[in-house]
């Protein structure tokens, strides 16, 4: 599961009032809920896009802190949708994802990039002992 910020000065209300039609609009149906960390997400069961098997997304809510977007993408293997017939889903499910996550945090892929790695950097639980 990644969770991912939004741009500075945005929140995720502000980015995407109704998440579960957002979620619903590039991905499918939405067949329930789950709760994963003390959050409720969304489940897509059955997404459209061949490639996705399941999709759990919604917003990871914390107290006085900005809230963040957190998604879990199971996809199949690409050699078995290849398979299949469906390069062109693979491919669209690369722009479907990325263009989801910048519509929603206001980040495209560079800026979300190289927020990972400086939270990585930050993070002392990271660093080996020494």
């Amino acid at each position: 599961m990644k969770k991912y910020k939004m741009r500075r000065g945005e929140t995720l209300d502000e980015n995407a009032p109704d998440l579960k039609a957002t979620i619903e609009g590039y991905f499918g149906a939405v067949s329930g809920t789950e709760e994963v960390d003390g959050h409720e997400l969304y489940v897509v069961e059955d997404p459209d896009n061949p490639v996705f098997e399941r999709i759990v997304a919604g917003a990871a809510e914390y107290s006085g802190k900005k809230d963040k977007l957190a998604v879990h993408f199971e996809e199949r293997d690409a050699a078995d949708v290849i398979a299949e017939g469906n390069a062109d889903a693979a491919e669209d499910a690369v722009s479907d994802k990325n263009d989801f996550l910048l519509e929603v945090t206001g980040r495209d892929a560079k800026s979300r990039r190289d927020s990972m790695k400086r939270s990585v950097e930050d993070d002392p639980d990271d660093v080996p002992n020494a």
